[in-house]
């Protein structure tokens, strides 16, 4: 299995010299660090001088920064594509026939996310934001379900999401591969499509339980009411 954390492949031919470098840096980036990525070793990748590399974006940050947009942009447009059959189909597709990339756009994020970086932070708020979006169009036109608070599931399906950038590793020793790939994907779809599309519980009882213990939770937390005041006897 292709392990595109230890990796490096050159560049693709027949992209233009601005697109080689920006896909070399993402490869580097989601390797070495963001700190530690050479700009000599990302132009050696992309077939380039590193001069062209600072022609092209300015600096290591002007680099950088076309590569968080760019990575960030394809991310926002696949979740989009996701919310039809027929565009996850393709999403699939796309990602079985190309894997490494995508994986690469993952392991990018996943460096930005573990580094805490302000890039993180524009990251895990646009997912945020994107994917509370495409909840409120779900329920609006009927395709998902009504949500007592879909921020609050929307932080929840990006977290998940997160996770299996950040945990990686974690998540495919788990299932007996030795590094994150597209088995590792193919094994999660299903159980996690049936998940979002048929729930986990049989029946109510536990969100019952929930709402009860919440409820009772915000009585006890509620001020006394001091407009009534007791009558001396």
């Amino acid at each position: 299995m292709l392990n595109v954390r230890t990796t490096k492949v050159s560049a693709p031919a027949d992209l233009t010299a601005q697109a080689r470098i920006r896909d070399a840096a993402i490869g580097h980036f989601a390797t070495d660090g963001f700190d530690k990525a050479n700009l000599r070793a990302i132009a050696a990748t992309a077939g380039v001088s590193a001069a062209l590399v600072l022609h092209h974006f300015g600096s290591k940050d002007g680099l950088r920064g076309a590569c968080d947009d760019y990575v960030l942009g394809d991310l926002m447009r696949t979740a989009h594509d996701e919310t039809s059959p027929e565009g996850l189909q393709d999403v699939m597709r796309r990602y079985l026939s190309n894997a490494a990339d995508y994986q690469s756009h993952l392991d990018y994020i996943g460096r930005a996310i573990k580094e805490d970086s302000p890039t993180a932070r524009r990251f895990v708020d646009t997912i945020v934001d994107e994917s509370e979006a495409i909840v409120i169009a779900g329920i609006a036109d009927g395709s998902m379900r009504p949500c007592s608070d879909p921020r609050a599931l929307a932080v929840f399906i990006a977290m998940s999401s997160l996770a299996m950038m950040t945990l990686g590793p974690v998540v495919a020793r788990s299932l007996g591969f030795d590094a994150m790939g597209p088995a590792v994907l193919q094994r999660m779809a299903l159980p996690s499509l049936e998940l979002y599309t048929h729930g986990l519980y049989t029946d109510d009882s536990f969100l019952v339980a929930t709402r009860q213990a919440l409820a009772a939770v915000q009585t006890s937390d509620s001020p006394p009411d001091i407009s009534r005041k007791e009558q001396p006897s």
